[in-house]
């Protein structure tokens, strides 16, 4: 990408009140137009969400949506619907037992609603404020509880494939370990044994930044700084690790740009949430010092792998190896093209990964020029983001964010044209993130307190 070392906070202020009047409009179609019966919206058909019965992950962004759109205008009946629908529909999200989406679905709902009380933004009684926080207890721990061995002794989170399968996007659900954690909630094992949810979340953080992110050491013919892998197979029989794979990307051996995004968010949240931790939170563990150049690292590589790997106006494609993108010519120095003829856009990538680079830049300083770097490549996505073509702003089209994919390679996505790659749709995640990284710079804007996962704590 070509990083613009031009933009500013104040440039974007007409861009993001805009937005915030557009995310209200899709708000308020979604709440009025989708039948909830159906399950929970994914991603957009012809404009209008629709659901995909692969797991439910995503109910918890939508009314996530209604408590960010609140804290980013104030008004009223955002909150007051955020807070309603969480109530009458998040309740088996809290509890499920078959997922590792537990830091997505929950903390975007019930996380949002007791950082709002927290704040002092929204009042509420001292039962609502615990509701949440048992809500985030259980989810946290119910999470951890999805757990795997390796030969090494660690462990990770298990996605939804099952004990062998350790996803890259699950990097950003150790969240709900770590908020849980900090509630003094643990895990409850045989014979009343108690686990700890940091010293899980730490394990699956060490896991993920040894199998799924590459560092050019050698691991393999393809390794790279900074590149990712979607999934790490391991055998359940000793814990071994046995091959990289891609379940939503073209390979085992390329880059999906959301799993990479995850990781880039992922590491550089949970690198400020280290700094909130004491050295006594450690005991067991690994030390904080040691785990922070873990995260650091990680967060370096795979933020700057999004910098060499991005169209010039800062959105990638799907997939870094998608097979058809040298038809594209050199796609790397041209600007984004979601309407071209082979690979489809995902905008939502974006939306996740530019958090990720503004936070990690924030967080090595912006007196730095490594953190300037990463800063202004956040900004730089952000503002494209923030204008047409990805913007939506067709009245009747239910989605924010266009230009987000689900799964190329099973097809689901919606092509317009059958003679050109899916586009022209939105996904609740990329709707979700997009509002989240505007919410982060708004309040920023504002002199609002940062913005954090962990800003429901007390």
């Amino acid at each position: 990408m070509r990083i613009d070392p031009s933009i500013t906070l104040e440039a974007l202020k007409p861009e993001l009140d805009r937005f915030w009047r557009l995310s209200g409009q899709k708000i308020d179609l979604i709440d009025q137009q989708y039948d909830s019966n159906n399950g929970s919206p994914v991603f957009t058909i012809k404009g209008k969400y629709t659901t995909r019965g692969w797991t439910e992950w995503t109910e918890g962004f939508q009314y996530g949506s209604m408590f960010l759109q609140y804290d980013a205008t104030g008004e009223e009946r955002f909150v007051e619907l955020g807070k309603k629908e969480t109530v009458d529909r998040m309740a088996t999200h809290v509890s499920h037992v078959g997922v590792h989406d537990h830091g997505f679905n929950n903390l975007s709902c019930y996380g949002n609603w007791l950082r709002l009380l927290i704040e002092g933004k929204v009042t509420g009684s001292e039962a609502e404020k615990n509701f949440c926080e048992l809500a985030l207890k259980v989810s946290g721990a119910t999470q951890a509880a999805r757990w795997s061995e390796t030969h090494e002794g660690g462990g990770y989170i298990y996605s939804f494939n099952g004990p062998h399968s350790l996803f890259v996007d699950t990097i950003r659900s150790c969240r709900i370990l770590m908020i849980a954690h900090r509630l003094g909630h643990v895990l409850m094992g045989e014979n009343d044994s108690p686990i700890s949810l940091l010293s899980r979340a730490i394990d699956h953080i060490k896991s993920t930044a040894k199998y799924n992110v590459f560092y050019g050491e050698g691991r393999d013919r393809y390794d790279e700084w900074g590149r990712t892998a979607h999934e790490s197979v391991f055998n359940m029989n000793d814990g071994r690790f046995r091959c990289p794979n891609a379940q939503q990307g073209f390979s085992g051996f390329t880059t999906w740009t959301r799993g990479l995004a995850w990781a880039m968010l992922g590491f550089s949240e949970e690198l400020e949430f280290l700094d909130t931790l004491t050295d006594s939170d450690f005991s067991g563990t690994e030390d904080k010092a040691a785990l922070r150049e873990i995260c650091l690292k990680a967060a370096r590589a795979t933020c700057d792998w999004f910098i060499d790997n991005t169209p010039i106006d800062g959105i990638p494609y799907w997939d870094g190896g998608a097979p058809n993108l040298h038809r594209l010519g050199d796609w790397r120095d041209a600007v984004s093209d979601p309407f071209n003829d082979w690979e489809p856009i995902d905008s939502s990538a974006a939306a996740i990964g530019a958090q990720g680079l503004l936070r990690l830049g924030r967080y090595l300083g912006l007196d730095t020029d490594e953190g300037k770097r990463y800063w202004q490549a956040g900004l730089t996505s952000v503002k494209s983001l923030l204008a047409e073509p990805y913007l939506s702003v067709e009245e009747g089209h239910q989605g924010l964010l266009l230009h987000s994919i689900y799964h190329q390679p099973n097809g689901w996505d919606h092509a317009p044209n059958p003679d050109k790659a899916p586009y022209g749709e939105s996904s609740m995640w990329g709707d979700y993130h997009i509002r989240e990284v505007g919410l982060y710079l708004q309040r920023m804007i504002k002199a609002e307190p940062y913005y954090t996962f962990f800003g429901c704590l007390s």
